[in-house]
Parts: structure tokens; C-alpha cells; sequence
């Protein structure tokens, strides 16, 4: 995928595209001296990344407030964040409990000034209330659940990147969650999914 076929796919104006080339050309930097994602992966920003993330947005388009837990990167927690930028209201929360990762998306929030907040800490600790809770690449459905059960109780829903396992984690996750959810297909790989909940108790 390129910028501009990104941008076709997004409706992003110019600004929001220059700050998402910021954001890959400070990941590269970043990227060689911390493991946050896999090199190879780099080349297929648009796509892998970007646009991955990118799509949470057509999910949930009257969402303003987004929990992203484990947030890594910044995948998907600052794409929404800068797509954002500007809308009434809109938060996103970069939530994770290694420090060096917070540093990195605190220079991302604070040089693109994003409408975000970065929080060390466990993500099942936090008291926050958003409209959407969110993760990629963060732990098996059964555990992640157990970090976004406290957002849910607070009324938010969940949209979930997940791979091509998500079937399996969704049946070994319902041995211990009541889960009502549906799985579909990823707009920027066949192969992942995205795990949208409506509601989740414990069994």
C-alpha cells in the first residue's frame, strides 16, 4: 500500500498524513536501537500498520475515547490518535507497563501534539472511562479480556486486532468469559481478524 492509496482508503487530510510520516520516520529511528516491531515490517508501514489500525476507526465512527491497551508502538493507540486530531472530545489512551515504550510514545504525543495520554501501568489498574477499548499483538484473547473486563464494566465496548488464531483463542476464551462478540475480517490481511465485544462477564 502507498501514502496515497492510504489516504484514498482514510479521507486523511494533508496534516494528518504528514504527521503519520513523522510518526513511521521517529519508528524507524527508534526501531534500531528498541525491539518495537519486527524490521521487515517497516517497508509495509502503510499497510501493516497504518492502515491496520486505521480501520478500527469505520468500526466505531461516533467513538471519541479509545483505551489502547499494551499500546507498544503506538498500533494502533497513536494512528487513532492522529486521525482524531481536531474531532470534539477525542482522547485516545496509550496504555503500557514497560517504561521504555512510554518514553517512546510520549516524544510521539508531545512532538505531533496529540490528543493522547500515556499511562505506565497495568492496564487492568486504571479507572479511566472511554467509548472503545482496544489492543494488537498484546496476549491471548483469554488473558486480554481479563485486562479489558474493568473498561467494559465502565461501559465501553472492544475492538480487537487479532491473527489468524482468533477463532481458536475466541473458543478457549469462553471456557472462563461469557462473550458476546462477532469476528471479521481484517481489511489489511486476509489472514487477521478483529474481534468487535458488546459485552464480557466471567463464567
Amino acid at each position: 500500500m502507498t501514502p496515497d492509496e492510504f489516504q484514498r482508503l482514510t479521507g486523511a487530510a494533508p496534516e494528518r498524513m504528514a504527521e503519520l510520516r513523522a510518526f513511521l520516520d521517529h519508528l524507524t529511528e527508534a526501531n534500531e536501537v528498541m525491539n518495537l516491531v519486527g524490521p521487515d515490517t517497516i517497508p509495509d508501514f502503510w499497510n501493516r500498520h497504518a492502515w491496520d489500525s486505521a480501520q478500527l476507526l469505520e468500526l466505531a465512527p461516533d467513538a471519541r475515547t479509545w483505551a489502547d491497551l499494551g499500546a507498544g508502538a503506538g498500533f494502533p493507540g497513536v494512528v487513532l490518535a492522529i486521525l482524531l486530531k481536531g474531532r470534539p472530545d477525542a482522547h485516545v489512551w496509550l496504555i503500557d507497563s514497560l517504561g521504555k515504550r512510554c518514553r517512546f510514545l510520549q516524544y510521539l504525543v508531545d512532538d505531533l501534539s496529540l490528543p493522547a495520554t500515556v499511562i505506565n501501568g497495568r492496564a487492568e489498574a486504571q479507572t479511566i472511562r472511554v467509548d472503545v477499548v482496544t489492543a494488537r499483538a498484546v496476549a491471548p484473547l483469554e488473558k486480554l479480556l481479563g485486562y479489558a473486563q474493568p473498561y467494559f464494566a465502565r461501559g465501553a465496548q472492544g475492538l480487537f486486532l487479532k491473527g489468524e488464531k482468533a477463532e481458536a483463542e475466541l473458543i478457549e476464551a469462553r471456557k472462563v468469559w461469557h462473550v458476546q462478540s462477532d469476528l471479521s475480517v481484517s481489511r489489511s490481511d486476509p489472514r487477521g481478524r478483529i474481534l468487535s465485544v458488546r459485552s464480557l462477564r466471567r463464567g
